[in-house]
């Protein structure tokens, strides 16, 4: 048993494992507490949610001028809109990089610097992406006064909006573009404590703002309560649709329903990385190959939050390791089933094929104007499926990405080009700040592996650029 803040420092447990909150320890709100949530802004409501889980260790005024400074409204507006037949879109697209990592990033980031200041400590947070995650961190990030970032980014496997989200940001923000295995740049550097102590002076200098990380999924737990609160006549259930990949989001909002929040149901949508909605049903966890879609962000065939949800359930998941290394020989191995009568009772989850995507953008835009992007049609498609069985009521759709991110998905969906966000054409005309790990990565049948020359070059480069103080 560790508090908040060991595991907000290290991110994931030495035995690999997550941490998470012990069921019978998770707070409950009272409908009172609940109900009043309507006169409150987001930050607020935060609070109430946030205050019950870290209320030992932040007190009370700090945590209400972190979450005013994470939920600023004019930087991270959310909004509920009534479309339909008792249907409402969440829209937590609205912040400074235009995805719902926003919301968990700002979180993160606060909390971690509020802890570093308190101790007299130093971080760098180590980040790999493939898209979304990376600029949401390094924005989250910049500026702080006790953390650096050092995100690595694919060499043209993101769109020019995504690398700039990073590149442009300078002060505290180091991004560098990797030919090849930037989540296997990360993980070495973050494991190598002899770099730490020999670059820093100390070995856990080095840290990580992984998704699973506990200081980013408890404040996924907010968005359910906000949406709630702006519903009109609230006070009955109401099912919350939730486009699903690591899992946040739908661990999220299976935590507000334990802290007392009217979920009827939690739709988990996934996209053909149908791992999960085969095991509810079928009861055999089986993990395959990823496969692409256009809601890229849920790409995920083995979820990493799973094991919390399958824990919640009274079960065990874990990764069989080899033991000399720690690499991953056998994912998602089941140890103790969860009760999967329950979990079915609480979740149904349904799998949206790719070209429902474009399929679902188009009814929705013909119907109602409104622009989705392929992460939300997953959503509104899996609400769809549900409601066929015959189960009605009021339901809340998360939308997690500004169309504007999805150009060539929408434009393939409606025929249209959705207007670029305010905030990604002012950092068009930005100078970009980008440091390139110029090595070339060992070829494999598999595809590209780092190779030990990358590796090696980005130790360098960031050892020359902390020896020389270079924080421009």
């Amino acid at each position: 048993m560790v508090n908040f803040q060991t595991a907000l420092l290290q991110g994931m447990a030495p035995d690999y494992g997550l941490y998470t909150v012990p069921r019978e320890d998770i707070p409950r709100l009272t409908p009172d507490i609940i109900g009043a949530m309507r006169q409150m802004s987001y930050s607020q409501i935060a609070f109430q949610v946030l205050n019950p889980y870290l209320g030992t260790e932040i007190p009370e005024p700090d945590l209400v001028r972190l979450l005013d400074d994470a939920y600023r409204e004019d930087r991270i507006p959310t909004d509920l809109q009534y479309v339909t037949d008792q249907t409402y879109i969440l829209w937590l697209t609205r912040g400074p990089t235009y995805s719902f990592k926003d919301y968990a990033a700002r979180f993160f980031a606060r909390a971690l610097n509020y802890f570093l200041e308190r101790q007299k400590l130093q971080r760098v947070v180590v980040v790999a992406t493939s898209g979304d995650t990376g600029g949401a961190v390094a924005d989250a990030l910049w500026g702080l006064g006790n953390v650096d970032n050092l995100v690595f980014f694919p060499k043209g496997s993101i769109s020019e909006g995504q690398r700039r989200q990073m590149t442009t940001l300078g002060r505290n923000v180091y991004a560098f573009e990797v030919n090849g295995d930037c989540q296997a740049l990360a993980k070495n550097l973050l494991g190598d404590r002899t770099f730490g102590t020999t670059v820093f002076g100390d070995a856990d200098r080095l840290t990580s703002a992984n998704s699973i990380s506990l200081g980013r999924l408890l404040p996924q737990a907010v968005y359910p309560f906000f949406a709630y609160s702006r519903i009109e006549n609230n006070g009955e259930p109401f099912i919350a649709s939730v486009p699903s990949g690591n899992f946040g989001d739908m661990m999220g909002t299976v935590l507000a329903k334990a802290m007392g929040l009217p979920v009827s149901r939690i739709v988990c949508g996934v996209n053909e990385n149908r791992e999960f909605p085969e095991f509810l049903y079928g009861e055999t966890y089986r993990v395959t190959a990823s496969k692409t879609s256009p809601s890229s962000a849920m790409i995920v065939s083995h979820p990493s939050n799973l094991a919390r949800l399958i824990d919640f359930y009274g079960g065990h998941m874990y990764d069989e390791r080899d033991p000399a290394n720690g690499t991953v020989t056998r994912p998602g191995v089941i140890g103790r089933m969860p009760d999967m009568e329950e979990m079915r009772r609480d979740i149904f989850s349904v799998s949206v094929d790719n070209p429902q995507h474009y399929v679902t953008m188009k009814e929705v835009f013909d119907r109602f104007g409104i622009i989705l992007d392929p992460h939300g049609s997953v959503g509104w498609r899996s609400l769809e499926l549900f409601r066929s069985q015959g189960d009605q009521g009021t339901a809340v759709i998360y939308e997690t990405a500004a169309p504007g991110k999805f150009p060539l998905d929408v434009r393939e969906a409606l025929g249209i080009v959705p207007p670029v966000p305010e905030g990604m054409v002012k950092q068009a005309l930005l100078p970009e700040r980008i440091y390139s790990i110029e090595e070339k990565p060992d070829a494999t049948d598999g595809g590209l592996k780092l190779s030990a020359g990358q590796l090696k070059e980005a130790r360098e480069k960031i050892r020359e650029l902390f020896a020389r103080s270079f924080f421009p």
